[in-house]
């Protein structure tokens, strides 16, 4: 079965905490100029309905540095701008790469990507949940403060993003 990160809880707190780690981990072998290929030959099919700079240049980067190729795909790039059905659009894409993101206006989309789609899908927002943007600030605060169970945090901000 096809694991996909659409909410924060998909994912067990065992299974978050070893991907922060692990993305903490990079980023230092990253900033002390070592190079990773663990996405070496892993295309990223990006698919946006709403438009982000730090989205899109986020996981480009973050790709790139990992050996893989990310795809933006707009809604004015796929048929799914034109009227295809989603599932249909999940089918062939997912046929193509190696899991997709999606940063959408509609959670039911996502969840309908999921449904058919062969490979990974990735919430990267939707108008329900915006669970990497959770997972980004879950390792900026254990970057400097150190681990967050058990802490109560606040939220301020657009409750959208």
């Amino acid at each position: 079965m096809t694991k996909h990160f659409i909410n924060l809880d998909d994912l067990a707190n065992d299974d978050l905490q070893q991907i922060i780690d692990q993305a903490i981990a990079l980023k230092k072998q990253h900033k002390a100029g070592e190079i990773s290929n663990a996405l070496k030959n892993k295309t990223l099919a990006m698919i946006f309905d709403k438009s982000s700079t730090r989205t899109r240049v986020s996981f480009e980067t973050g790709m790139t540095q990992l050996g893989g190729h990310a795809l933006f795909l707009s809604d004015k790039d796929i048929q799914l701008g034109r009227g295809e059905p989603i599932t249909d659009s999940a089918v062939v894409i997912s046929s193509m790469v190696d899991c997709i993101m999606l940063r959408v206006s509609s959670h039911a989309d996502i969840n309908t990507f999921a449904d058919y789609s062969s490979v990974p899908i990735i919430n990267a927002l939707s108008d329900e949940s915006h669970p990497c943007q959770l997972l980004a600030d879950m390792m900026t605060y254990q970057e400097h403060n150190g681990s967050i169970k058990g802490k109560i945090v606040a939220w301020i901000g657009d409750g959208n993003n």
